[in-house]
């Protein structure tokens, strides 16, 4: 006699589990609306879980009124209830805000593309002839006029070793320009105006160095220099030029 309530609790439970049904549905992200695998998709009604796929795709038993619970390490957890057995769209937003990509195009040409558009230039110009200043302004600073030393040097072809002499000259200085500037140093000496400039002025590193020299044993030459730059900031200073006064002649 015993034994019936045990039989007819397992006839109860069999029957219930026999009406279950499968639930299935698709988990998105919310914000890019692309498939999200291994979601952890838990009923918590009859405590079973499963993980979708890589398509995204899950299918677990459950019945109308059960509570589905979706989680995912990087993404906000999402609560359901089942409603009916249709097919789920499932959206998960993700905790990491996902920003756009954006391309960034450096505004100051480095100094091998300053080189290849000076060799460019030049050859376009080759065989014309230019009036015009050595020195040219620009937004990238003091640099040579390409057209004032085409003018200077190449009108005959006869000097153009010396045109690119001045050319590597240049490209030199801007390599280290482009290495030793002014938010680099002022970050490693924390030296304001006019110090900084008076700085860099002074203890300017050469092309080798610069070219050949890692992080840390360029930023310990900063460093090295700034100490020696502390305790004599007047050294290497030029004197003085001398007063010349101007006396008009008599006749």
């Amino acid at each position: 006699m015993k034994l019936w309530p045990a039989l007819f609790l397992c006839m109860v439970c069999s029957s219930v589990f026999a009406q279950q049904k499968e639930v299935t549905g698709i988990v998105f992200d919310k914000d890019s609306n692309a498939r999200v695998a291994k979601v952890n998709v838990l009923n918590i009604t009859s405590g079973k879980g499963v993980y979708n796929n890589f398509k995204g795709e899950f299918a677990i038993g459950a019945n109308p009124g059960d509570v589905l619970v979706f989680s995912k390490p990087d993404h906000h957890s999402d609560t359901l209830t089942v409603k009916n057995y249709s097919s789920m769209a499932v959206y998960m937003r993700p905790t990491a805000i996902q920003l756009q990509l954006v391309t960034i195009r450096d505004s100051v040409l480095n100094p091998q593309r300053r080189l290849a558009n000076t060799q460019k230039e030049f050859s376009k110009i080759y065989g014309s002839a230019y009036n015009a200043d050595l020195l040219n302004v620009g937004s990238g600073g003091v640099g040579f006029s390409i057209d004032a030393l085409y003018s200077a040097f190449s009108k005959s072809g006869r000097n153009a070793e010396k045109l690119r002499g001045l050319i590597d000259a240049e490209y030199k200085q801007t390599v280290i320009d482009y290495r030793f500037n002014k938010a680099f140093v002022q970050g490693i000496t924390h030296l304001e105006e006019p110090k900084l400039t008076d700085f860099m002025h002074k203890y300017r590193p050469g092309y080798y160095l610069v070219t050949t020299a890692s992080d840390y044993e360029f930023i310990s030459y900063i460093k090295a220099n700034l100490k020696r730059y502390l305790r004599r900031p007047r050294a290497y200073e030029l004197p003085p030029l001398p007063q010349v006064v101007w006396e008009p002649e008599t006749k």
